[in-house]
């Protein structure tokens, strides 16, 4: 009975493991991994967000200095598919930056921006929509649930769909290739199976 019961502890084990892993692989051939669900190791922080790896989520809730605080990822994307899980508080600030232009200065001027951000004031560029350049109507909420963000980037072109549906689409010119940020601006904001493909 007490081998049965290793045997099964083992097992237990093992599938554990294997699920885990399983859990955060990219989707599938000529995907990266930008967040595993272990280390910040792709990023460089820029702000004083309080982000930390909890669970196989990174995420964070304060700032000691006010404005938002953002992972930027180490390398620059031209053209790629990108795949992001998110999960915000209702009263959240957040967003998917792109082709940044400035890896040490993120606005939504700078980069184009996919919004997270439930309760802005303008709801045309709320959640799901570009700021300042595609609007959204009407907004969908993605406050207190696991929300998944598709975005392409292929030259002028730029697609973000939200939890399978195109949200908002743009041709423009204006950055041509950056690397990603991650947004903090208030609120809680969890991030979980970052990948891109290059294109």
């Amino acid at each position: 009975m007490k081998r049965f019961s290793g045997i099964s502890a083992g097992l237990l084990a093992i599938a554990l493991t294997v699920s885990g892993c399983a859990h955060y692989s990219p989707p599938n051939e000529g995907w990266i991994a930008l967040f595993d669900g272990t280390h910040l190791n792709n990023w460089n922080r820029v702000g004083n967000a309080n982000w930390r790896v909890l669970g196989g989520v990174v995420q964070a809730d304060s700032s000691d200095n006010t404005g938002s605080s953002f992972l930027v990822s180490k390398n620059a994307y031209k053209d790629f598919d990108l795949r992001i899980e998110f999960w915000v508080s209702h009263d959240a600030n957040s967003g998917i930056f792109m082709r940044c232009a400035n890896p040490k200065k993120i606005t939504d001027r700078t980069c184009y921006e996919a919004n997270i951000f439930d309760q802005r004031k303008d709801p045309s560029y709320g959640t799901g929509g570009i700021v300042h350049l595609a609007q959204i109507k009407p907004m969908p909420k993605a406050g207190g649930k696991w929300n998944l963000y598709e975005i392409t980037a292929r030259g002028s072109e730029l697609t973000v769909k939200l939890n399978g549906n195109t949200s908002a689409y743009l041709r423009d010119t204006k950055f041509a290739s950056g690397p990603i940020a991650l947004q903090w601006g208030r609120g809680i904001v969890k991030f979980r199976k970052v990948h891109i493909r290059p294109l």
